[in-house]
């Protein structure tokens, strides 16, 4: 899983947030999932994936900053 932020923090901060958020994540698909440790992983992205042009200094209305705030999940195999 890959968790992004918007860019409404810093940089450094953001990083953070999302890195705890994917971890959270991850755990929770474990703890409530059963789904075994070893087969889920979760990495933060910070605000480096945005999905729209809501970057640093360019002002957006609060829908398009929630779209850059989500959490990703890749299926790698069955």
């Amino acid at each position: 899983m890959g968790s992004h932020t918007d860019c409404r923090a810093s940089d450094a901060y953001n990083w953070d947030l999302s890195d705890k958020r994917a971890k959270s994540a991850a755990k929770y698909i474990v703890e409530v999932g059963g789904i075994e440790k070893s087969r889920i992983t979760g990495k933060g992205y910070g605000e480096t994936m945005l999905i729209n042009r809501c970057a640093n200094n360019v002002k957006c209305s609060e829908a398009e900053h929630q779209e850059n705030r989500r959490t990703e999940f890749k299926v790698l195999k069955f």
